[in-house]
């Protein structure tokens, strides 16, 4: 047995395990579990479809051969098959390489993702809606959902931040097809040049603001928080210039104390709702420190993410005069900034996906 098809024969016993656990009545009454089992599910059905193929078409030409090896008139009639067999068995043996390439395990999970403005004032908080709005369009158009977590406004309409959590709405078959598999491209400061609303003798500014994605965590019980570690006060809702929008207490902030990482939640007008959006970003902000902190110790940085809206960390920038966009870490660059705006986001992660899996393949030679 080779090495792919061992770790097959493991994918396939893990397969059905998890199938027989799916329908346990633990997991059927908790949406959480089951949508963390469900995705885990996925990941593992199109290997354990290549592999099936694989036994299969080995099991095909491995007879064959041994008809042919033995003659007689059934070896002329089976020695004409013996290409195509052997064709079609390395086609499914490179598909089963293919599909067993180490991947982020985290590809198939939904995402957060936060936007802040950065330097810049009022016209960074503009870009930083506009980012908000080319996520948004560009999760439209691959059919997913977008939930806006949290949002603080500016007067002229910006964001000083916004948190969206973005869902695909079943499973993907495939991990490459999940949201964070896209998006988790997007963390970094995002540079933009143009010419601002405020600004009157029609002068290119370059401002920046900071987009940072973490995976959703799908069961609560992946990242242990103790109460007794939380301190959570509320407070009423504020918009634009600090007016309050609310007469209740429902905006909540909650501060992780071993850690310092804060999270406020304001935009539901209920204070439980307010508190459970927290808990999902600081579920997901816990485990993506802890995936750091592992990296770190192993000396081998899992994935870049940006934790400050400095521009001497730039990933990209938007040249509005130009109509251009450049991704400085893969080289891509075009002459459609409207077009990406609008969503059409696709070459742009499509060129940062394949600098990923060339980096992947060449870990594995």
């Amino acid at each position: 047995m080779s090495k792919e098809t061992e770790i097959a024969a493991g994918h396939l016993e893990e397969f059905a395990r998890i199938e027989q656990e799916m329908s346990s009545p633990q997991v059927l009454k908790s949406p959480e579990k089951m949508r963390s089992l469900g995705r885990k599910y996925s990941e593992l059905g199109r290997v354990v479809r290549v592999y099936k193929r694989y036994i299969a078409a080995e099991a095909d030409l491995r007879e064959a051969q041994e008809i042919v090896a033995a003659g007689g008139e059934d070896a002329e009639l089976f020695r004409p098959e013996l290409p195509a067999l052997q064709e079609a068995f390395d086609s499914v043996e490179a598909e089963l390489k293919d599909v067993l390439i180490p991947r982020d395990p985290d590809d198939a999970r939904d995402a957060i993702v936060e936007v802040k403005a950065g330097e810049g004032g009022e016209e960074s908080a503009l870009f930083a809606a506009d980012l908000e709005r080319m996520y948004v369009r560009y999760a439209e158009k691959m059919g997913w959902t977008v939930e806006v977590l949290s949002s603080t406004l500016t007067e002229l309409g910006g964001f000083k931040d916004v948190q969206l959590a973005v869902r695909r709405k079943t499973p993907p078959e495939d991990p490459a097809d999940g949201v964070w598999a896209h998006l988790k491209f997007e963390a970094g400061v995002h540079r933009v040049q143009r010419v601002p609303v405020t600004e009157s003798q029609g002068r290119i500014h370059t401002s920046a603001a900071g987009v940072l994605v973490f995976a959703e965590v799908d069961d609560p019980g992946e990242v242990e928080i103790n109460d007794s570690d939380l301190r959570i006060d509320v407070y009423r809702s504020s918009g634009p210039g600090g007016q309050s929008v609310n007469t209740t207490d429902s905006a909540v902030r909650i501060t992780h104390l071993p850690t310092g990482i804060v999270v406020s939640m304001q935009d539901e007008k209920s204070q439980i709702q307010n508190r459970e959006s927290a808990m999902r970003v600081l579920r997901a902000r816990l485990r993506q420190m802890q995936l750091d902190q592992q990296a770190e110790e192993n000396a081998a940085l899992r994935r870049s993410q940006v934790r400050t809206v400095d521009r001497s960390e730039r990933i990209r920038t938007y040249n509005f005069p130009e109509n251009r966009i450049s991704d400085h870490r893969t080289g891509y660059k075009a002459y459609n900034l409207d077009q990406v705006l609008a969503g059409e986001l696709g070459p742009l992660i499509d060129s940062a996906r394949q600098m990923d899996e060339a980096a992947r393949l060449a870990a594995e030679e």
